[in-house]
């Protein structure tokens, strides 16, 4: 069994649903924020977690709006955040890299290059 939780930041419960379901099936345990808000006050409020899968496009408060909050507070700064939505340009990917983002899937994504993409974060932090 692996170490600490993921949580899951998406607006879209069934996207939330079927991000739940791959991490699963690759021994990870999840929680689920629907917004940058909620996955903010999620942060804030666990120690347990191993990494986030984070959207971009949320009402309240976007996936690069949280990510540098995130970033910018003392310990939360260490958690490895990866970012999983259907935009691919190039000049938010960057954004997302300087704010801090570890990784980068684009929707419709390979269940496989999302377990990757988690396992590489949580064990680049498990050495």
């Amino acid at each position: 069994m692996r170490m600490g939780k993921i949580l899951i930041v998406e607006d879209s419960a069934a996207v939330r649903g079927q991000i739940r379901d791959i991490l699963a099936s690759a021994g990870y345990e999840s929680i689920e924020a629907e917004d940058g808000l909620q996955g903010l006050q999620t942060i804030a409020a666990r120690s347990d977690l191993a990494a986030v899968v984070c959207d971009i496009n949320m009402p309240r408060m976007n996936g690069l709006q949280m990510l540098e909050f995130v970033k910018a507070k003392g310990r939360l700064a260490a958690l490895p955040v990866i970012v999983l939505t259907t935009e691919g340009q190039s000049r938010l990917v960057e954004q997302a890299k300087k704010a801090g983002a570890r990784g980068w899937v684009v929707k419709p994504f390979k269940p496989e290059l999302l377990i990757a993409a988690v396992q590489k974060v949580t064990d680049a932090i498990a050495v």
